[in-house]
């Protein structure tokens, strides 16, 4: 089993929407852990795809949409963290 995929399976409770966990897109990965995962899920996420990965995902799933999956806090949090500390534009 890939690091990644058992990422996702220890954290299977909150992918409880999706029926296969070997169907979890990078993008839904993204969208979960960032709204409902803990602060260490997050730094482990980041230390799994890289902290430019996960920025380039975000802002592809919120720049220039009128509607998102994410919570308007998560969204502002993130906006301004990878703002700072990611190398990608938005």
């Amino acid at each position: 089993m890939k690091e990644i995929e058992k990422y996702i399976a220890d954290r299977s409770a909150l992918f409880w929407s999706v029926g296969d966990l070997s169907r979890v897109s990078d993008t839904l990965l993204v969208e979960t852990i960032l709204n409902y995962g803990s602060s260490e899920d997050v730094r482990e996420l980041i230390r799994l795809l890289g902290l430019n990965r996960i920025a380039t995902i975000f802002y592809a799933s919120t720049v220039g949409r009128t509607r998102d999956n994410y919570f308007p806090e998560v969204k502002n949090f993130f906006t301004y963290y990878f703002t700072r500390h990611a190398h990608v534009s938005s």
